[in-house]
């Protein structure tokens, strides 16, 4: 326990060191690559994470879709149709990895949640926009993301932890697209769209790894699975 605890803190202190340091030096004189590689290390370091700490398919497949958000999170300062790009990809990869893990029972109010928030979500995003030619692309590129959350939420992850780490995630891209319409020129996507999203991914990847973890310790503790 000692040995893989060891193992993986050098990699979760590594992303929270460049996560958290990032909200305050991106607005900085810092030169652009070096300031896209900071941003990128705090995701990047997660895809690491996983990949040390899963030495299963389910690994790579995790730390793909770290990996993806870390090149969304570089690319999106140079190119927002490449960025978003790379992000839809890690939703899709991420839809496809939680419908391996369903939640075999729903109570009623979760799977209307669940239900309902993709439609809302697009619905959310597509009014935000200033700009009308951007409603439907912005709507879109929700529908990955709000499908990501919903599978998240249904998952039999920790509801409380992947669940409400992909609901995060969300409300950063919700706060992005206002940042084209209501909140242009107010500070609060300012203050609130990186902490989401960086602790949104966080969350997500640390829940994971923790379930997958668990259930391989109580298979090889099994005499069945001896």
């Amino acid at each position: 326990m000692k040995s893989a605890f060891a193992e993986s803190r050098p990699f979760l202190l590594l992303s929270l060191l460049f996560g958290i340091s990032y909200f305050f030096v991106k607005d900085s004189n810092i030169p652009g690559l070096y300031l896209m590689a900071w941003k990128g290390a705090g995701v990047g370091f997660l895809a690491i994470y996983a990949l040390v700490r899963l030495h299963r398919l389910d690994g790579k497949i995790v730390g793909a879709i770290m990996a993806l958000g870390a090149i969304g999170d570089m690319v999106l300062e140079y190119d927002l149709m490449l960025g978003a790009a790379a992000f839809m990809a890690g939703n899709l990869l991420a839809i496809l990895f939680f419908s391996r893990f369903r939640r075999h029972k729903l109570a009623f109010s979760q799977k209307m949640f669940a239900i309902l928030l993709v439609p809302l979500s697009m619905l959310i995003a597509w009014t935000l926009p200033s700009d009308r030619s951007d409603a439907v692309l912005v709507s879109l590129y929700c529908l990955s993301i709000s499908a990501m959350a919903a599978m998240a939420w249904t998952s039999r992850f920790s509801r409380y932890q992947v669940g409400l780490g992909a609901i995060l995630f969300l409300i950063s891209d919700f706060l992005i697209f206002a940042r084209m319409g209501p909140l242009e020129t107010s500070i609060i996507p300012e203050l609130l769209v990186w902490p989401l999203y960086y602790f949104g991914q966080f969350m997500i990847v640390t829940g994971i790894v923790g379930t997958l973890r668990h259930e391989m310790a109580a298979d090889s503790a099994d005499p069945v699975h001896a």
